[in-house]
């Protein structure tokens, strides 16, 4: 079943009752010129089970513990923002899989070459999948990002995924002169970055249903980042992120600000039409997929992550 993806970006008050969450308005609820009927068919419920995203993007927003705990139970990524809109926080389940403390140790216990034909595997389709994002929406050559993908060697020892990425965000966004990726650049940087963090906390999630440690990555190993192996596994899922900040420039004039109109066209990315292994299906689906498939890499059953095609 296709989860939900909610955002709040303005007060409200979050309880639980029946195993539903109860959403409750405080400006609807304090207006004396509403009638009654009005203010009670404010309130809105839905099912726990129901939902897969949560993002709290708004400062006056309360939520009982009784309702964290049933979005945890429930595998649910939470997502809190600061006073600019912008993802700062996630909250995961500690415990997502019954037999977690077994895919722990397979994933601790990963050899160097396991890790590095990991990461090979993994630079290769992010590379493949820019080439068709670049392709699709430039006149560029893009031949030379598909032979860079057919390059990548084990770990990725010449840096080909830098090389292409140079390539790849000169050229991809030629309408926004001087264009740079940086996460404090100019637009359309703040809606990448709006993007990305709602992919990582997708991606975070199904790597914790898999029984899998976010943090323990494959390659990243940051030590101030809780999320290296999401932030690994998300790379080839990135270029979706892409297409769809590009779409959202073609509909709309004025990027210049992240409004709540914007914002509510990037949430959609848990729900984008994404092709693993020959079959379609929604972005959450196929992230599950995905961290599926790197157990059973670590466990040594198989060989390929099944990592999206583009």
């Amino acid at each position: 079943m296709i989860k939900k993806t909610l955002c709040f970006s303005s007060p409200a008050y979050l309880s639980l009752g029946n195993a539903q969450l109860v959403i409750r308005l405080p400006e609807v609820e304090n207006n004396e010129t509403l009638p009654q009927r009005m203010k009670k068919e404010a309130e809105r419920t839905i099912p726990i089970e129901d939902i897969g995203v949560v993002m709290l993007d708004n400062r006056r927003i309360t939520v009982t513990s009784g309702v964290l705990e049933a979005l945890l139970e429930n595998n649910c990524a939470v997502i809190t923002c600061d006073q600019k809109g912008m993802p700062v926080g996630l909250l995961l389940p500690l415990c997502g899989n019954t037999t977690q403390n077994e895919r722990f140790r397979l994933q601790l216990d990963a050899s160097l070459p396991l890790r590095k034909q990991l990461w090979q595997q993994t630079v290769k389709q992010k590379i493949l999948n820019q080439e068709r994002v670049l392709h699709a929406n430039t006149d560029k050559n893009t031949g030379c990002m598909r032979a860079w993908a057919n390059d990548v060697r084990s770990g990725d020892a010449d840096n080909l995924e830098g090389r292409a990425a140079a390539y790849y965000w000169k050229n991809l966004f030629a309408g926004h002169p001087g264009f740079v990726r940086d996460r404090d650049g100019a637009p359309p940087n703040h809606l990448l970055n709006y993007g990305y963090a709602i992919l990582r906390a997708v991606i975070a999630r199904s790597l914790v249903g898999s029984g899998l440690l976010p943090t323990l990555g494959i390659h990243h190993h940051n030590r101030y980042n809780a999320y290296c192996l999401a932030d690994d596994v998300m790379e080839p899922y990135r270029p979706y992120v892409d297409q769809l900040v590009i779409d959202i420039i073609r509909r709309n004039e004025d990027i210049s600000v992240l409004t709540k109109e914007l914002k509510m066209q990037l949430l959609i990315i848990p729900m984008l039409d994404v092709v693993v292994n020959g079959k379609r299906s929604p972005l959450m689906i196929a992230a599950q997929q995905t961290t599926a498939s790197l157990v059973k890499c670590f466990s040594g059953e198989i060989r390929r992550v099944s990592y999206p095609e583009m």
